[in-house]
């Protein structure tokens, strides 16, 4: 099974995030025309789309609404061309208060809630989440599918095994009985009849097992902190339109657990607080202050800068003209006479003169007869 990651921040309780493609090209044209309809019907207290900046990967949309018990909830919407087609869209909201499953979708708040419209795409497996998602017949694509959903870092992919073909009555998506927080966020794959053993192969490296006529909750990657396969798995689900009740509690408990960030949506996160343009008047006139305050101590500091600086370079003129003056008074050192060399070579001279001197001086050595060499050399001569 996928090991959890440690090196990255977890989801706030008061985020709410998902990742989904949206079909076409109108997704601009989609969002704003939602945006507008919300706000003149009251539902959301105002929107904005702010000035593209000229690194910016796609449009941004900001939204703000408020949820039961007076709860503000500030929601940031990106779009991006995606390589296959179509637009990418990365959404995340964050409430005053930890997010409530109860409280509406923020996907709803910028998509359509038409049933026909093509924005409810999950990034990694291409499929829907606000419908059944049925396995392909190919033994193939089966494992292909579920590899990429079990490697999917952003939305919840659950399998339901039908232990016979259910009639109209079982057909029903299980995001219709989902709270709204998490209808957007489920992607919900049902195997056929025939097809449990090539699904428990496919996911048998992440040591997952569907039950017969039953469900699993995947694991994600990486795997959320306190995931334990039995705790997500259900043994039976009846499709036939009655409340899956047990199923229910299986995804909500698996989306309250604790899970690291995606690295898009940390990106997104930190874009949503710092660049924050749809502002109340209290919040511009705070934003003010703020920026008042900055620039003050910007200029305390450098008002500071520069007199450490005029005192450092008063101290250095200081000690320049100290060591002027002392050279003045110096006496100036002799040049050595080009003629007779350098000091070292004066010395040298000098003491051989010395030397020489000694030696003439020096008396002569005494014979056995009691005189000198040079007597000797005296009788000789005469």
């Amino acid at each position: 099974m996928p090991t959890s990651s440690t090196d990255r921040p977890t989801t706030p309780a008061t985020v709410w995030l998902a990742r989904g493609r949206h079909l076409g090209s109108a997704a601009e044209d989609a969002v704003r025309r939602t945006l507008r309809q919300l706000k003149d019907s009251q539902v959301i207290d105002d929107f904005l789309e702010p000035p593209e900046a000229e690194d910016a990967a796609g449009p941004v949309f900001e939204a703000r609404w408020k949820v039961p018990e007076e709860v503000t909830v500030r929601a940031r919407l990106t779009l991006t061309h995606a390589s296959g087609g179509g637009q990418e869209w990365t959404l995340v909201a964050e409430a005053e208060r930890p997010w409530s499953l109860e409280w509406p979708s923020p996907a709803a708040v910028f998509w359509p809630r038409d049933p026909d419209s093509t924005w409810d795409r999950d990034i990694a497996t291409g499929l829907r989440f606000r419908g059944i998602n049925r396995l392909p017949e190919d033994d193939k694509d089966v494992r292909r599918v579920l590899r990429n959903a079990v490697r999917s870092p952003w939305n919840i992919h659950i399998v339901v095994h039908e232990a016979m073909t259910p009639d109209h009555r079982g057909r029903v998506p299980l995001a219709e009985h989902l709270p709204p927080g998490l209808r957007h966020r489920v992607v919900e794959h049902r195997a056929a009849p025939h097809q449990l053993r090539v699904v428990n192969w496919a996911l048998r490296d992440v040591d997952v097992e569907v039950p017969r006529g039953g469900a699993v909750v995947l694991p994600g990657t990486p795997v959320p902190s306190g995931y334990d396969a039995q705790d997500f798995s259900v043994r039976t689900v009846f499709l036939d339109g009655s409340e899956p009740s047990e199923l229910i509690a299986a995804v909500t408990g698996f989306a309250a657990l604790t899970r690291p960030l995606p690295e898009e949506g940390d990106r997104a996160l930190t874009a949503l607080r710092e660049e924050w343009r749809l502002l109340t008047l209290e919040e511009e006139l705070a934003r003010a202050r703020e920026l008042v305050t900055m620039y003050r101590e910007a200029l305390e500091a450098m008002t500071k800068s520069r007199d450490l600086y005029r005192e450092a370079a008063e101290r250095a003129n200081e000690a320049l003209a100290a060591y002027r003056e002392s050279a003045a008074a110096a006496p100036v050192p002799q040049q050595p006479d080009p003629e007779t060399g350098s000091p070292l070579r004066q010395l040298t001279r000098r003491l051989e003169k010395l030397v020489d001197n000694a030696k003439a001086l020096r008396p002569a050595p005494v014979r056995g007869d009691g005189t000198s060499g040079e007597d000797s050399r005296e009788v000789r001569d005469a």
